[in-house]
Order: C-alpha cells, then structure tokens, then sequence
C-alpha cells in the first residue's frame, strides 16, 4: 500500500518547516478580508503560523502577516488565534 506523503509547509515568523497539521493557515480572500482556515482550503493566499503563542505574539507584533498578506490584519484574528490553542 502507498505510503500518505507529508505536507510541509513554512511558518512565516520562525521559518521552521513544519507539517501542514501543525501549522494554522491564515488566508486573504479575494475580498481582501483576513479568514483563519481551519480546513486548509479556503480560496485566496494563506500564510502558515506555528501553532505556537509565543509565534503567535510575534507574528502580531513584527506584523509578519500584515506584510505576507499585504492586508492590515485585524486584532480579532491574533485573538481567534490564541483561543485555538487554549
């Protein structure tokens, strides 16, 4: 039988690559509105964040997102963020 092959994908803060299950995927839309992908397949371009608060929290504070996604990410999504890990 064939052997599942991983997905790697690289956090954005870090730079670690990372399996695709350890990492969230933040995405904006073609309506230029910021989304966390829970499933992965959400239309539009994505950034990976290494489920990780400290990452998380330098993510929001160098504002890594805001400059991969070229959109100003809200606060709500730090915050959707670090309620996904607790």
């Amino acid at each position: 039988m064939k052997e599942k092959k991983q997905i790697l994908r690289t956090c954005v803060v870090s730079k670690e690559v990372c399996e695709k299950k350890d990492l969230f995927r933040i995405v904006r839309t073609p309506e230029r509105t910021v989304i966390v992908d829970l499933k992965g397949k959400a239309n539009g371009r994505g950034a990976y964040l290494k489920k990780d608060k400290a990452v998380i929290l330098l993510a929001k504070k160098n504002k890594a997102l805001d400059r991969k996604l070229e959109v100003n990410v809200p606060e709500e999504i730090y915050e959707e963020l670090l309620g996904y890990l607790e």
